[in-house]
């Protein structure tokens, strides 16, 4: 093991002592003894951080690993940081977990340590969604909270999602402040892993109707629904929490014709049906689907395994089934939430949506057309959640959403939200289909009318130390060789979010941008496409987005404009993705 470096090996030497239970112990020495010199690197040579959804790693043993330890200290840490905030106050947090091996193990973990720091400790029972962890940090008045959950990633995953008092996940500056203190946690004797069993509180299944009413009051055309209450409905929780409350709130909602996709309907961490649990993946779809074929479904939909991101597929004029992207889902979502505010007479002027960088323009196109404001921030709905928080009394939210299938409508949690998601996209499902429309109809109604938006993202993975390295040395080459041209089309403007400045690539003028500082370069073109390059926070990825549009007359143009679009984005990204 002579090639580990100074730090790497100071971590396993800490791991190998007596403050580390014997399991633990020998585990490290069987990567030692076994020669696994490159799994003990990846295990050891960093400690895991908080990313853009919070602590997120393979599970295993190692500083760099999900276990008992790095649990731990992370709760830790975040206790040591709750207490200097709010430091006359009685803390009280929540706690919950997904399906994923582990989770609820973990879960409870995170419940001993914040109960042996004298924290009053809510504790889900059973599995529930993320967005529910988010309602009851709101509704028991929590200064904090967390969800154990790796959202969408492989089974050999898990994560930790932080959250502050709003119900939002840890933005600037906690989310480096509680960095700092788990950092300061320099040994395991100062983790109080205790349980102190007064100081829990159990949440049960009676929270699950809090939460479902609350949603129901956001209902915009009940009466739609129930003149379709037989919609036909398909939905799989792809072995997630989703069961545990999608088709209740479903039902709630008036939907009575509601089919589960009964193979991936338990709750599995494995995940037996998929290869990635991820309503962004055709295959994670594909029983959904073929379910929809055979019934003639309405809509097709999937939530992931903690139920905060939701796949959807349409049916076509010719019956048959397509799946339809984050993009898509969400300018449904946002032109429903708008046209019918305006419907109601429900539209006024301290009104707003939010948007991420990376998502379609035609959000913004569809807000300004019903003289809606459009905010927008960086990746990651903790940065929604944000902007909602800061406006909170002044303006009021509508809906929001990012290209990677996380929207939220109204402003109950801080948090993308798949359960309040299912039941909109049925709610706009049976609207429209009062007014003869499917949803594919009205997808090309936005088209006709605000132009054919077409994107595309390419995920590159760089496992390990050397996948981390490499990522970094992309964006470097990147930034030292700005692109003058991309598929043969001019840029324009560079933003490089990592220096807070745009630059006008003809002048060479710079502007500042007012977001914060992050790893995020995006070129435009003279045509308005906007590429934009950006290493995941959350796994060991990095992203290139490619947004370009075109004007669609008639829909009998929409096969020939979107293979011409599609030639477009394969030459752009040809020029800027580098394997």
């Amino acid at each position: 093991m002579g090639n580990l470096d100074k730090d790497t090996q100071a971590r396993v030497n800490q791991w190998l002592s007596d403050e580390y239970d014997a399991e633990t112990v020998k585990n490290v020495q069987d990567l030692i003894d076994q020669d696994q010199e490159t799994e003990l690197l990846d295990s050891f040579y960093k400690e895991l951080e908080f990313g853009t959804g919070g602590l997120r790693g393979i599970m295993g043993v190692g500083s760099n690993r999900m276990n008992k330890y790095t649990i731990g200290k992370a709760t830790q840490g975040l206790a040591n940081y709750l207490k200097k905030e709010f430091p006359k106050e009685e803390i009280k947090v929540a706690v919950s977990y997904d399906s994923r091996n582990n989770s609820q193990s973990f879960g409870h973990l995170v419940a001993d340590v914040f109960s042996a720091n004298g924290f009053q400790v809510y504790l889900f029972e059973e599995l529930r969604p993320t967005p529910m962890l988010s309602f009851a940090v709101r509704h028991f008045g929590c200064q904090g909270g967390v969800m154990l959950t790796a959202s969408h990633n492989p089974k050999e995953y898990n994560g930790y999602k932080a959250y502050w008092n709003d119900g939002g996940q840890l933005v600037a500056p906690h989310d480096k402040n509680v960095i700092t203190e788990v950092n300061a946690i320099t040994s395991v004797k100062d983790i109080k892993f205790d349980r102190n069993e007064k100081n829990i509180h159990m949440v049960g299944a009676d929270f699950d109707q809090l939460y479902i009413d609350a949603n129901l009051k956001l209902s915009l055309h009940p009466k739609a629904v129930k003149a379709q209450k037989d919609l036909k409905i398909v939905y799989s929780p792809i072995h997630g929490t989703g069961i545990t409350i999608v088709p209740k709130m479903l039902e709630a909602w008036g939907f009575t014709n509601v089919t589960v996709v009964d193979e991936q309907s338990k709750p599995d961490g494995n995940f037996p049906t998929v290869v990635y649990p991820n309503p962004e993946e055709e295959e994670a779809m594909s029983m959904a689907m073929q379910k929809g074929q055979e019934i003639d479904a309405d809509v097709v939909m999937a939530t992931d395994p903690d139920a905060d991101r939701v796949g959807v597929a349409v049916k076509l004029p010719s019956g048959e089934f397509q799946l339809i992207n984050g993009n898509q889902i969400g300018s449904l979502l946002t032109y429903y939430v708008l046209s019918s505010k305006k419907e109601l007479g429900q539209l006024k002027d301290n009104q707003y949506i939010v948007k991420t960088i990376v998502t379609s323009n035609l959000f913004a196109d569809i807000a300004k057309s019903f003289d809606v404001k459009c905010y927008e921030t960086l990746t990651g709905f903790k940065f929604i959640g944000e902007v909602m928080t800061k406006l909170l009394g002044k303006e009021t939210y509508l809906v929001g959403g990012e290209e990677s299938y996380g929207f939220l409508v109204g402003d109950l949690v801080r948090d993308k939200d798949a359960v309040n998601s299912c039941a909109f996209i049925a709610e706009m499902a049976a609207y429209f289909k009062e007014e003869g429309k499917s949803l594919y109809d009205v997808l090309m109604k936005l088209y006709l009318e605000y132009g054919y938006y077409k994107e595309k993202l390419i995920s590159l993975t760089k496992k390990g130390k050397a996948g981390a390295d490499e990522i970094k040395q992309m964006m470097a080459d990147l930034r030292a060789n700005l692109p003058k041209t991309l598929g043969g089309i001019e840029v324009v403007e560079v933003r490089d979010y990592q220096h807070s400045e745009s630059t006008d690539m003809q002048s060479g003028k710079k502007s500042k941008i007012d977001l914060p500082k992050s790893d995020v370069l995006q070129f435009i073109t003279k045509d308005g496409d906007v590429i934009s390059a950006r290493p995941s926070g959350t796994e060991p990825k990095i992203k290139f987005y490619c947004s370009v549009k075109d004007q669609l007359e008639f829909t009998s143009e929409f096969g020939q404009v979107s293979n011409r679009l599609d030639d477009k984005v394969r030459l752009m990204m040809d020029d800027i993705v580098k394997d």
